[in-house]
């Protein structure tokens, strides 16, 4: 299938690099520290920001505090965090004005990610910390087309999560899955080829 747009969007943690041996290792061990079967907490981390997380699994506990202990623990823990497949090599080919980044993550842990993988920092990044509210609300997405300076109408937006997804859908954006039961979706970034064409992005998504 075709889409047209004028810009992308993507999520970072499972969408343009896979780090999910790197999160689980930091939330076992925050997991372990409070006597918490990490079984228990892995479901419940992902899609979202920490900080929320950490308010869900434990609303008792000072959640700022121990988000810092967290983006501690995740910020120099980047063994194993590799792009995924296409991803380097896509962005590359893209205007740097016309991609950007948004995610959960904190910057330190994002941008250390990042660092790790070899795939460039954008021009416009939407962290965790940079909203009022994280997915699925849609603000994060919102905050991404106002620094690509695009109508979300003109965007199309990549994610991993249900979270995710409802953010980009709720933003008034076209969504595409990665990994994730949705249409359309894609496996890795060889299955997505960019054309540039005048003002536009022609993207060629091979699915299934």
């Amino acid at each position: 299938m075709e889409l047209r747009c004028r810009g992308l969007l993507f999520d970072l943690d499972g969408t343009l690099i896979d780090s999910l041996h790197a999160v689980d290792r930091a939330w076992s061990t925050w997991a372990l520290r409070h006597r918490l079967d990490p079984a228990d907490v892995l479901p419940l981390i992902h899609g979202r920001r920490s900080i929320e997380s950490i308010r869900a699994i434990l609303p008792e506990i000072d959640a700022e505090a121990e988000d810092l202990v967290l983006r501690q623990i995740e910020s120099t823990d980047i063994h194993g965090v590799k792009a995924l497949p296409g991803a380097p090599e896509l962005l590359r080919s893209l205007p740097p004005d016309r991609w950007g980044v948004v995610t959960s993550g904190t910057s330190d842990v994002a941008l250390a990610r990042l660092g790790a993988t070899g795939i460039p920092v954008p021009r416009a990044c939407v962290f965790g910390e940079d909203v009022r509210y994280g997915k699925p609300h849609p603000e994060p997405y919102l905050r991404g087309a106002s620094l690509l300076g695009l109508d979300p109408a003109d965007l199309v937006a990549f994610e991993d999560t249900s979270a995710g997804l409802q953010s980009i859908v709720s933003a008034g954006i076209r969504a595409v899955a990665v990994s994730f039961p949705y249409d359309p979706v894609i496996y890795d970034y060889r299955h997505l080829s960019v054309r540039i064409d005048g003002d536009a992005l022609m993207l060629s998504i091979q699915t299934g």
